[in-house]
């Protein structure tokens, strides 16, 4: 098991019911939304490096990307997300 630490963190009280609604497991349920957003914050950081250091992405590489992740619009091309 993960080394963890104890922190208080303040919400809307809206939120903390929501949350409380949707799972029993509010530390479990906060430590997936941090680390979500630290992997979004660190991909954001890693893209714009590569755009410093190779130019903007093509319009044809962000297709590319795009039908990769969510699959391809086109029947029959074979890309679909898995």
């Amino acid at each position: 098991m993960a080394a963890t630490t104890h922190i208080t963190v303040t919400l809307p009280t809206e939120q903390a019911a929501e949350l409380k609604r949707l799972t029993d497991n509010v530390s479990g349920h906060v430590a997936e939304a941090v680390a979500r957003q630290i992997r979004h914050q660190l991909l954001g950081e890693e893209l714009r490096q590569y755009e410093e250091e190779h130019g903007a992405f093509t319009e044809e590489e962000l297709a590319a990307a795009h039908a990769r992740i969510f699959g391809s619009s086109e029947p029959g091309s074979g890309t679909a997300a898995v």
